[in-house]
């Protein structure tokens, strides 16, 4: 016997409808290419974005052809979020931090029909477009008194003229939820970047659950700003859960600098931000010197990568913002677990308390989760065995778009799918999820295994230092051993022994790291994270001095 209830598809237009009637008047505010600052209301939001979807009906887009992006955090971008999933057509975020050469091969690949560009990324788009034979219409998302001349891009239009003479009267279309609403192309693979494919029904669900008080706690009382990108992962989900729940969304544009962020944080009232430990840090950096305070902040998520512990006391015992751990990655839409105490906890001491906060934290509903032997043997939750973390779930992913890959998933005794994230962890009895490393970073010496993130850990809690990165070193007797690469913060000095005897008392003897190397910077992806294998190619030569 089936249910009785009205069979309604979950649709991304969905959120949009309910905002244009149940938050009309809720504020966007975000910085501009141009520098300035654009204020309008989820009511303008919702005009411009079915004007969107009328231009893209008069270049005769059919149903799941891909429209590109190459954009901040912007009000333009979001109309664009709504306007091309909302319409049947599927949002191709591209990251602008990519090469030209890996741009043209996902923009290929995807076969993407119009690319919708920020000025800034102009030369990227002079770069490639010749290249792209599949895109037919490139939009700059400026005013068309800001379009330059002789760019060289052929037929390249103004957003707002390609939207201006577009009507606003435009009804969504009804269609199948497990419809394509959405693609990112993943830099955490081997080989050519694959793509994790959304739907209007994974990304649906993945808004509800990370507004969920357990998650990111969003409601219409709070001012959040999206520092993750929207090029990447959907920036976490905020876009759609925003409009879920009528917040006020603050987006920073291209000024990701420590005092560009911060001011937007205080002349807006920002109670909630989310964001890489990179960014953060430079936000600290610039606060620390000038004496500077929070007055609205009061808690902020944190993933991308692991968080220290030195910035997560640093937020808390410095300005009294909370900060939540989270954890997940692009085939997972992106999140996973987020790190917030239950009650029984809040009666722990301080100690016991943030010995929690500094794991990533519980399963959201609808990610299962759990960690395997090399056998694919499921271990126990008891804060100690590690093992492969592997997830299920309504929107993690069953394959990567055109099949790239082959099948990823790893089937359990019962033929049930679970897809290996790469990570290695520890489960407690809670359910706490700890990462301790990469698969292919874990650091194997004598037998026994070594978290390369502890060892960054405790590096980046020494004051002279601005950023490290652990990798193995091939050893005579112990297989491998740890090596810490160091970059120092600006006029700070540290010695090699001075920062080996600051593990003294941290950790076991056998994990303190066999040497420390200064290095000018630390490799880092398009998304933030560290490029180890870069780091490794670069210390090829490197011989440990007592081998």
């Amino acid at each position: 016997m089936l249910g009785l209830m009205q069979d309604q598809p979950l649709l991304i237009s969905q959120l949009l409808e309910f905002a244009d009637r149940h938050h009309r008047d809720g504020e966007i505010v975000s910085r501009r290419v141009e520098g300035d600052i654009h204020r309008y209301t989820y009511k303008d939001l919702a005009v411009r974005a079915r004007k969107v979807a009328n231009a893209l009906d008069a270049m005769k887009l059919q149903f799941s052809d891909r429209v590109a992006t190459l954009a901040w955090n912007g009000y333009r971008h979001l109309e664009l979020y709504y306007g091309v999933s909302g319409s049947g057509r599927v949002l191709h975020t591209l990251n602008p931090r990519l090469h030209p050469d890996q741009v043209v091969w996902i923009a290929n690949h995807a076969e993407d029909q119009v690319l919708c560009f920020d000025m800034t990324f102009l030369p990227i788009v002079q770069a490639v477009h010749a290249r792209c034979p599949t895109i037919k219409h490139f939009i700059a998302l400026c005013d068309a008194d800001k379009l330059p001349q002789d760019t060289g891009i052929p037929n390249l239009t103004s957003y707002e003229d390609w939207i201006g003479g577009a009507s606003s009267d435009y009804v969504w279309p009804r269609f199948d939820e497990n419809s394509a609403s959405s693609m990112c192309y993943t830099s955490g693979t081997t080989g050519n970047p694959k793509a994790a494919l959304y739907s209007h029904r994974s990304s649906t669900l993945h808004a509800y659950a990370a507004a969920l008080p357990d998650v990111m706690c969003l409601s219409a009382r709070d001012s959040v700003l999206p520092v993750v990108p929207m090029f990447h992962v959907n920036a976490w989900g905020i876009p759609y859960s925003a409009l879920m729940v009528g917040c006020k969304l603050v987006f920073p544009g291209p000024a990701l600098d420590g005092k560009s962020v911060y001011e937007l944080m205080e002349s807006e009232g920002v109670t909630f931000a989310a964001g890489v430990p990179t960014v953060w840090q430079m936000l600290l950096g610039h606060m620390k010197p000038a004496g500077l305070r929070f007055s609205s902040l009061t808690r902020t998520v944190i993933g991308g990568s692991a968080c220290p512990p030195a910035m997560i006391n640093a937020f808390r015992d410095d300005y009294g913002v909370d900060v939540l751990h989270a954890w997940g990655m692009t085939e997972m839409s992106p999140l996973g677990t987020l790190c917030t105490l239950k009650n029984k906890h809040l009666t722990l001491r301080e100690d016991l308390q943030m010995a929690i906060r500094l794991k990533q934290g519980r399963a959201i509903f609808g990610v299962d989760m759990k960690i395997v032997d090399e056998n694919g043997q499921e271990l126990p939750w008891d804060g100690k065995a590690f093992g492969d973390v592997l997830v299920k779930g309504p929107w993690i992913v069953a394959s990567y778009f055109k099949g790239e890959g082959g099948d990823p998933l790893v089937k359990d005794s019962n033929g049930i799918g679970w897809f290996p994230t790469g990570d290695v962890a520890t489960i407690d009895e809670d359910g706490y999820l700890q990462i301790t490393d990469r698969s292919k970073d874990v650091i194997k010496s004598g037998g026994e295994w070594i978290s390369s993130i502890d060892i960054e850990n405790i590096a980046v809690a020494h004051p002279a230092v601005a950023m490290a990165a652990c990798i193995g070193v091939k050893h005579p007797k112990w297989d491998e051993r740890p090596i810490v690469a160091v970059v120092k913060k600006p006029g700070a000095e540290v010695t090699r022994d001075e920062l080996i005897a600051f593990y003294e008392g941290k950790t076991a003897k056998w994990q303190i790291p066999d040497d420390v190397v200064f290095v000018e910077a630390i490799p880092l992806g398009a998304t933030g994270k560290m490029l180890k294998t870069k780091l490794r190619e670069q210390l090829k030569d490197y011989k440990l001095p007592n081998a």
